[in-house]
């Protein structure tokens, strides 16, 4: 069983900047609830039960969001605002967080090694901070679980993408398919031309891991960037046991991009009740705009 969930946040964010020089890109809301909460969520509706949150020395702003403020607490208390209350204190309940603090990027392969404490040697969940997921009919990392549950090894969320765009993520060499979208891997490629690409099956931020990626993240040379490519980990791995990767149904938001921020931003107002005919009038008086233009 997956009970234990590792998510690093512990990155500069420089595909934010300036903002990100003061504020964790985690933290951004998505309307008015950090993306970082919607991952924890998601976590927890996937049967997680404790989470290690990897943070760096300016990122004191996630622990505090999952932390209790009395003080506020008390102001809105004061004033009879109960369903604000409500919102603060369910979310300082939501889950049993730890956390461990990455005193120097190296990669993700190196946050990942700084949780083996946490994880001892269990077969773990990654959820990467920057990948904010809406499964169709499930939360994908439970997609990912169930399929561990089944085959064992370690997995990969994957999304199928065009060829044209393989150059712009990892892509999955596949051995065989053993149902659809789930193929057991022989190799992962960074980044492939399109001409090279042995699949069109990207790494999407989501991962099922067995504790022996640890043996290998702790001798593992560093890797392009001058990091610890935790890609390079998990190829090394294969020789040793299953790594799978599965096409997950969901979709997708690259919150670290901020077409993609401004894109999640539009399409959660949309499906909430209380934004949605003013997201919708906003849209129509902005198209309006252009096109008198």
């Amino acid at each position: 069983m997956i009970k234990k969930a590792v998510i690093p946040a512990a990155g500069y964010g420089t595909r934010f900047l300036p903002a990100t020089k003061a504020l964790a890109k985690e933290m951004f809301p998505i309307i008015d609830t950090p993306t970082i909460q919607y991952i924890v969520e998601e976590a927890l509706a996937s049967g997680i039960e404790e989470i290690l949150i990897i943070v760096s020395a300016n990122k004191n702003a996630i622990m505090d969001h999952f932390d209790r403020n009395l003080e506020l607490e008390n102001i809105l208390r004061e004033k009879n605002k109960n369903v604000e209350l409500k919102i603060i204190t369910d979310v300082s309940n939501l889950a049993n967080i730890h956390y461990i603090r990455q005193k120097e990027q190296l990669g993700l392969g190196h946050a990942v090694l700084c949780a083996k404490a946490f994880i001892g040697n269990e077969p773990f969940a990654l959820l990467l901070g920057d990948d904010l997921y809406v499964g169709k009919n499930e939360p994908v990392l439970k997609q990912l679980i169930d399929k561990y549950n089944t085959y064992g090894g370690s997995f990969l969320g994957t999304l199928p993408v065009s060829y044209e765009d393989t150059q712009k993520y990892g892509i999955c060499e596949p051995i065989e398919e053993l149902e659809s979208g789930l193929y057991k891997l022989s190799s992962v490629v960074e980044k492939p031309k399109p001409e090279n690409a042995p699949s069109r099956s990207a790494i999407g931020g989501r991962y099922i891991l067995s504790p022996t990626i640890f043996k290998y993240l702790e001798n593992q040379p560093r890797g392009a960037g001058g990091e610890i490519q935790l890609t390079d980990a998990i190829k090394r791995m294969m020789a040793e046991e299953s790594v799978f990767s599965y096409d997950v149904v969901g979709k997708r938001y690259d919150i670290g991009s901020r077409i993609g921020y401004i894109e999640a931003t539009l399409d959660f107002g949309l499906k909430r009740e209380d934004v949605r005919p003013q997201v919708i009038d906003l849209l129509k008086k902005k198209l309006s705009e252009l096109e008198s233009k």
